[in-house]
């Protein structure tokens, strides 16, 4: 038999280390924050309108909507993350036998508005389409009391609207936990 054919295991294993080195070298630059070859074809998961949960915070446990995401970033926040929109206290359940008056009552909600970094954030399967009048509900209105409270009664006015419309009822409902 002709020996020149094989390679010992030694051979073998240096030239599998080359090759390793040589793939590492042409892809180091397209490398992800953990080393890894991102995904080309992986598209983005936080679009404005996607509804998540809350997982940190004051606010954990509470659906949110997200309004404006930053995947990459921003100058004030490396990391990425979201400006979101939610329900702090949800509306209550709604009776033919209640009066008009008590119905109204039961039917408000308490949104909040909130920066909150991807990590705390855990994305569901459901959108919501909201419209949110983008001058009053942004970064630089949380910065501010007046334009926060102003653009808190926009999300409200919003949310309230979407809820009586009587869309996407798992939205308006407390987790049950």
């Amino acid at each position: 038999m002709d020996m020149s054919l094989y390679m010992t295991f030694d051979e073998y294993s240096s030239d599998l280390r080359e090759k390793k080195d040589a793939l590492e070298k042409d892809h180091e630059s397209h490398l992800d924050h953990k080393g890894k070859i991102p995904d080309p074809n992986m598209g983005k998961i936080m679009k404005p309108g996607k509804v998540v949960l809350v997982l940190r915070g004051k606010y954990a446990g509470r659906k949110a909507l997200v309004v404006k995401p930053y995947d990459d970033g921003a100058a004030d926040k490396s990391y990425s993350h979201a400006l979101v929109t939610g329900i702090d206290r949800y509306p209550r359940k709604v009776t033919k036998s209640m009066g008009k008056k008590k119905q109204t009552e039961r039917n408000k909600l308490k949104p909040f508005l909130k920066v909150i970094a991807y990590s705390h954030l855990l994305p569901t399967r459901y959108s919501v389409d909201v419209n949110f009048d983008k001058t009053s509900v942004n970064k630089e209105a949380l910065k501010e009391p007046k334009k926060k409270r102003r653009a808190l009664h926009e999300a409200k006015a919003r949310l309230e609207e979407k809820h009586k419309a009587g869309k996407n009822k798992w939205f308006f409902t407390k987790l049950p936990f």
